[in-house]
C-alpha cells in the first residue's frame, strides 16, 4: 500500500511538473531543443516509474523503530541547520561540520568523520571555488 501512495504522489508531482514545463515562455533566443525539453524528460521519466510504484508494487516494508526514525529526522533537521548556516558561517566551516556528523551517523569513527568532512569541504572549495570559479557562501573569515 505504501508503494502505490508513494507512486501516486509521484504521479501527481509528475503531472504538475510536465504542466509547469510547459507554461515555460520561449525567449528571444530559442535554440532547437528549447527550455522545456530537459523539464519534460524529468516529468516523463518520474511519471513512468511512479506508474511501475503503482502497477506493481513490493510488499509491505518495515518501518524503521522510532529510535531510527528519529536519527532519519535528525539528519534532516542537520541539513537544513546547514542550509540556514551556510550565508553566516561560510561554506567550508559548514560543510566540515555537517558532513562530519552525516559520515558519523553512518559508522564511520568520530575522528575519521571530522577528517572525511575536512576533505570533503576542502576538496569541494578548490574544485568549485578556485578551479571552476563558482561563487560559494562566504563566512566571517573570507572562505
Amino acid at each position: 500500500m505504501s508503494d502505490r501512495i508513494f507512486g501516486g504522489f509521484g504521479l501527481a508531482l509528475a503531472i504538475f511538473y510536465i504542466w509547469a514545463a510547459s507554461i515555460i515562455k520561449d525567449s528571444f533566443m530559442v535554440d532547437v531543443v528549447g527550455p522545456r525539453a530537459f523539464p519534460y524528460i524529468v516529468g516523463t521519466i518520474l511519471g513512468l516509474t511512479s506508474i511501475y510504484f503503482i502497477i506493481r508494487p513490493d510488499d509491505e516494508p518495515e518501518w524503521p523503530i522510532f529510535r531510527d526514525f528519529a536519527e532519519i529526522l535528525f539528519a534532516a533537521a542537520v541539513m537544513f541547520v546547514y542550509a540556514w548556516a551556510l550565508p553566516e558561517v561560510g561554506f567550508v566551516i559548514s560543510t566540515i561540520f555537517a558532513t562530519a556528523y552525516l559520515t558519523w551517523r553512518l559508522g564511520t569513527a568520530p575522528l575519521w568523520s571530522l577528517v572525511i568532512g575536512l576533505a570533503t569541504s576542502v576538496g569541494i572549495y578548490v574544485t568549485f571555488h578556485l578551479l571552476l570559479g563558482l561563487s560559494l557562501a562566504k563566512g566571517p573569515l573570507g572562505f
